[in-house]
């Protein structure tokens, strides 16, 4: 499988090593954009395309809130490439906001 070319990805959280997550869910955004890759769903160019417009609609970001860009950046493509509706993507989350919001601390959060 290609990889994207992490130097070219700005404000990228990494280390010597490679990106850093400060959250489980950002390791998950970031598998779930190379998944998609594989899979066909977009290439580099067209992820790197989507990304830099959802960094440049926050130019006051400074790195803290890159993972939200790439989801957005997801969920553009997704929706553009006809791989999820806006309106399932909403519900979705909505669905996972709600379960968050009910599941009791320190319980796993699962979709019902």
């Amino acid at each position: 499988m290609s990889q994207p070319d992490l130097a070219a990805l700005p404000r990228l959280p990494r280390d010597a090593d490679g990106p850093v997550f400060a959250e489980p869910w950002q390791a998950q955004a970031f598998a779930l954009a190379l998944e998609l890759h594989a899979q066909g769903a977009f290439t580099w160019a067209d992820w790197a395309q989507a990304l830099a417009r959802e960094l440049a609609s926050d130019p006051s970001d400074d790195g803290g809130r890159y993972y939200d860009h790439w989801v957005a950046a997801l969920e553009a493509l997704a929706s553009a490439r006809g791989l999820a509706a806006p309106a399932e993507l909403g519900a979705r989350k909505a669905a996972w906001d709600q379960a968050y919001r009910t599941t009791p601390h320190g319980k796993p959060v699962a979709l019902s």
